[in-house]
């Protein structure tokens, strides 16, 4: 059986994102469609898909959408 990994080794993006520049929310609300959110203090950073298979295909989503707009501010 495999062992977990840490959150912040299995999701490295979105741990330094709440970590040094903003915060994220995951679930459904009766305002905003998108399961996962990642928001800075300028606003919505991404809002993913309205559903997923599952948590940890949201979550990787969420991390690749952070890691592509760390990569576009150079961070």
């Amino acid at each position: 059986m495999l062992k977990s990994k840490m959150f912040e080794e299995q999701y490295p993006n979105i741990h330094r994102f709440v970590e040094e520049i903003g915060w994220i929310e995951i679930g459904q609300n009766d305002v905003i469609s998108s399961f996962v959110r990642a928001y800075d203090q300028g606003g919505t950073v991404y809002e993913g898909k309205s559903s997923y298979q599952g948590l940890e295909q949201a979550l990787e989503d969420l991390d690749t959408r952070i890691k592509a707009y760390l990569d576009d501010l150079g961070i």
